[in-house]
């Protein structure tokens, strides 16, 4: 642009250079005429040219400004998006102590459900196995039984008979019973009160023929009626044992004790 005007006035300047060679030749109006006709044209060129020149610095200032703004937008942009990004790792970290929190809460209830359900096996009926007989006992019933049962085993037999005795007052029906009044008749031939277990031994044999303990009470029963020094009852007593159940262990010790009554 500027080398353009340079020629541009360059042509002016040698036109004035002629117009004013030639001036004697014209009259003096028209001269004038020439030379502001040619100021006139320079001004315009140099409006014209302020205009392009104007024109182009507004484009510039606008794309300037349009760049500015696009920078600014950027710079927006990647603020939010860190913010963003800050936030994700903020919720990502939430949602894994909430998962962490749901697992421990969840963990916490299954123990609860665990402790509970033992507690309440403690005091459901349960299916029970004892001389051979299968029934249900409440919870209670078992652990008095079990309770005196240990007294007994840890030779503790007085206190034993006693408990025994007691949870067949507590519980004259319970399912318990053809054992409690076997093991009232040990404890009661281990203090030697031998008529109480003479009574509870014969007791057992003729309410509970069937039972599992019946050819060892027939056993104990003998051994108390020798302690009592009747020992016709005593022969008559392991005799039966040995007829009626020859095949057990009971009876084997039955023989070997008759053998030396005789």
């Amino acid at each position: 642009m500027n080398k353009l005007f340079v020629q541009f006035v360059f042509v002016l300047t040698a036109s004035l250079a002629f117009t004013s060679s030639w001036a004697a030749l014209f009259e003096d109006d028209e001269a004038r005429r020439a030379i502001i006709e040619l100021r006139q044209r320079l001004d315009s060129f140099r409006q014209s040219q302020q205009g392009v020149s104007q024109k182009q610095d507004d484009e510039i200032l606008q794309i300037k400004r349009g760049f500015l703004e696009f920078q600014n937008s950027f710079e927006t942009l990647r603020s939010e998006s860190s913010k963003l990004r800050g936030s994700q790792e903020e919720l990502s970290k939430d949602l894994s102590d909430l998962q962490r929190t749901y697992k421990d809460f969840i963990k916490a209830q299954d123990e609860k459900i665990q402790q509970l359900e033992l507690r309440l096996q403690k005091f459901e009926p349960s299916k029970v196995t004892v001389d051979g007989m299968e029934f249900i006992a409440e919870s209670i019933e078992k652990r008095d039984f079990e309770t005196a049962l240990d007294l007994f085993r840890k030779g503790n037999f007085s206190q034993a008979n006693f408990s025994f005795s007691d949870f067949n007052k507590k519980y004259p029906s319970s399912a318990y019973k053809p054992s409690v009044i076997y093991w009232v008749g040990n404890s009661s031939y281990a203090v030697k009160d031998y008529k109480e277990a003479i009574n509870q031994f014969r007791n057992l044999i003729q309410n509970y023929p069937t039972h599992a303990r019946i050819p060892e009470s027939f056993l104990s029963l003998a051994n108390c009626q020798l302690e009592l020094k009747d020992v016709r009852s005593a022969r008559k007593t392991l005799e039966d044992l040995i007829k009626n159940f020859p095949d057990t262990e009971a009876a084997n010790a039955g023989k070997e004790r008759l053998s030396r009554l005789k």
